[in-house]
């Protein structure tokens, strides 16, 4: 299976009310030191909402990188809506990561 499919396949799972880190997806699908890589599918992920890339977060729980309409903005609304911790303009982590495995 190709890199891009492991990384929509798994971020499929990211269940409601939790956030990835595009390294630990990297992790996950099998390429450790491809965090930005993991970044690119997201930035051109054919099949959202089904694949949900407002999920992946950065590793310090900033948001980067969403090219839906509003930007940040919108995915800070989406991950609020859905239950996401917040400390100030980042994702609590310590609340909020999913513990996800590749299985």
């Amino acid at each position: 299976m190709q890199f891009k499919h492991k990384v929509y396949a798994l971020a499929k799972k990211i269940p409601v009310g939790k956030v990835v880190t595009y390294k630990q997806l990297a992790v996950l699908a099998g390429s450790p030191g491809a965090a930005r890589a993991v970044g690119m599918c997201m930035k051109t992920n054919p099949n959202a909402p089904l694949v949900p890339c407002h999920r992946v977060v950065a590793a310090d729980g900033s948001l980067t990188g969403f090219s839906a309409p509003g930007g940040i903005a919108t995915k800070k609304k989406l991950l609020l809506n859905e239950g996401v911790v917040f400390k100030g303009e980042k994702v609590d982590l310590a609340v909020s990561q999913w513990e996800g495995s590749n299985n």
